[in-house]
C-alpha cells in the first residue's frame, strides 16, 4: 500500500475543531486504500497551543499518529500585536511586508512545532504523498518547503485579510494537488493565486444525521415555542453572531410596530463573546450531538450569519434534514451553497435580511420553504455523500 502522511495542527477524539475533524475522517477513511500516518502536536486547543497530549505515538481508530511537542505556547498579548500590526499592514497595499514580520507572524500564528516539521524533512522519502491541512497554520507552510513535489493542500481558505500575506503564495504555487470544501472556496482560491495548472477535486464533509430525532422532547425540555430559527456553531463574533444578533433585535421591533408575532431565534455551541439579554434570543451553549441534531429539525429554517466559511457543516446538517437556510451572501461558500441548492435565501445587509426574514416565516409560504428543504437534502446527497468524497480524494492522490 502507499504510505500518506496527513498533516494536521491538532488531531484527537477530543478535538472538535471543523478542520481537524475533517481531517479526522479523511485519515480512518482512507486507511481501506493507504498506509495512513497521522502527524501532529500535543496541543489540544487552538488558543493557546499548550502540549496536553503525550509526546510519540498512539492508535486512535486504527490510525497511527506521531506527536511533537510545541516549542512554546502562545502569547495572546503578542499575538493580538502582531494580527493587529498585521491586518494593519495589509490594508496599506503599497506597503511591503518585511520575511522578518512574516515569520514572526507565522511563528506567532503556531503552533510553533520545528520537531514536526524536522519530521516531515527526515521522513520525505518514507511517504508517497503528503496530505496538509488548513493553509493558515505553521506546520503547513514550512512543511510543504520541505516536501512539495508530493503534497496536496485541504486550504479550508476564507476570504480573510491573512490569505494576503506574501508567506502564503509560495505554499499554492508548486504542490501537486487541491482539495477544496466547496466550490466557493475554489473561485475564492483561484482569484488570489496562480493555480489554474494544478490538479484539483472538490470534497468537503459528508454528513451522517440520526433517523430518529425527537423534536417534541427536546422543546419540551428547554421550554422552546412551538415555531423558531436556530443558529448552529460557536456564538463568536468571527461567526458574525453579534451582527445576527442586533438585527434580530431591530426585525423583531419592526414586527411589533406591525402587530405581528416576534420570531425566537434560538443558538447552540459554545459562547465565546460578551452577550446582553435579547427579547426572543435564547442561547442553549453547547449541546449534546442528539439535542443539535433535534434543534435543527424542530426549526422552520436555519441561520448562518458568518462571513468567512470554507465549507460549513451546519449549512449541510441544515440540508440532511430537509431545513432550508439563511446565510450571509457576503461569504461566497455559503452563497454559492444556496444557489447551487435552491435551499434557502441569502442576504448581505439589514434590509435583504428582513426581506428575506418575512419570506421564510411566511405561514402561506410554507410549501415553497418545504420544497427548499428537500432541495437542500437532494444537493448534500449528490454532493457531500462519504463515498463519494473519499473516491475523488483517492483519485486526485493516484493522479
Amino acid at each position: 500500500m502507499k504510505k500518506i502522511a496527513v498533516v494536521v495542527q491538532r488531531y484527537g477524539n477530543e478535538v472538535n475543531g471543523g478542520a481537524e475533524l475533517e481531517a479526522k475522517e479523511y485519515a480512518e477513511r482512507l486507511t481501506e486504500y493507504y498506509d495512513v500516518t497521522v502527524l501532529t502536536t500535543c496541543a489540544k486547543d487552538y488558543v493557546s497551543w499548550k502540549n496536553e497530549y503525550p509526546e510519540g505515538e498512539e492508535r486512535i481508530n486504527g490510525v497511527r499518529v506521531l506527536r511533537f511537542a510545541c516549542d512554546e505556547e502562545r502569547d495572546g498579548e503578542e499575538f493580538h500585536y502582531v494580527r493587529t500590526r498585521m491586518v494593519e499592514l495589509l490594508e496599506r497595499e503599497e506597503t511591503e511586508i518585511d520575511e522578518a514580520f512574516q515569520q514572526r507572524w507565522l511563528r506567532k500564528q503556531g503552533p510553533y512545532c520545528p520537531k514536526l516539521v524536522e519530521q516531515i524533512k527526515k521522513d520525505k522519502d518514507e511517504y508517497d504523498v503528503f496530505l496538509f491541512m488548513t493553509y493558515l497554520y505553521y506546520p503547513t507552510v514550512c512543511g510543504i518547503a520541505e516536501v512539495k513535489e508530493k503534497s496536496i493542500l485541504i486550504p479550508t481558505a476564507h476570504d480573510e485579510p491573512y490569505i494576503r500575506i506574501p508567506c502564503y503564495r509560495s505554499i499554492f504555487n508548486g504542490i501537486k494537488g487541491l482539495f477544496y470544501n466547496s466550490s466557493g472556496e475554489k473561485k475564492l482560491v483561484d482569484e488570489l493565486f496562480d493555480v489554474k495548472d494544478i490538479p484539483c477535486a472538490i470534497g468537503g464533509c459528508g454528513v451522517s444525521v440520526p433517523e430518529n430525532i425527537d423534536m417534541e422532547a427536546f422543546k419540551e425540555r428547554y421550554h422552546l415555542p412551538d415555531e423558531y430559527v436556530v443558529y448552529a456553531g460557536r456564538v463568536d463574533v468571527e461567526k458574525g453572531c453579534k451582527d445576527l444578533i442586533a438585527f434580530w433585535k431591530d426585525y423583531n421591533k419592526e414586527r411589533r410596530l406591525m402587530y405581528k408575532a416576534p420570531v425566537t431565534l434560538v443558538l447552540i455551541g459554545k459562547v465565546a463573546m460578551e452577550m446582553k439579554p435579547v427579547h426572543h434570543v435564547i442561547s442553549l451553549g453547547f449541546v449534546s450531538d442528539e439535542d443539535k441534531y433535534a434543534a435543527i429539525a424542530g426549526a422552520m429554517f436555519m441561520v448562518l450569519p458568518s462571513p468567512m466559511e470554507s465549507l460549513s457543516i451546519a449549512v449541510l446538517e441544515s440540508f440532511s434534514l430537509r431545513r432550508p437556510v439563511l446565510v450571509n451572501g457576503n461569504c461566497m461558500t455559503l452563497r454559492d451553497h444556496v444557489l447551487l441548492s435552491n435551499g434557502g435565501l441569502f442576504y448581505q445587509d439589514y434590509d435583504e435580511f428582513t426581506v428575506c426574514m418575512d419570506y421564510l416565516t411566511d405561514p402561506d409560504r410554507k410549501k415553497e420553504i418545504a420544497t427548499m428543504g428537500k432541495n437542500g437534502k437532494f444537493y448534500c446527497l449528490s454532493n457531500y455523500e462519504w463515498n463519494g468524497i473519499i473516491k475523488r480524494l483517492v483519485q486526485l492522490i493516484e493522479g
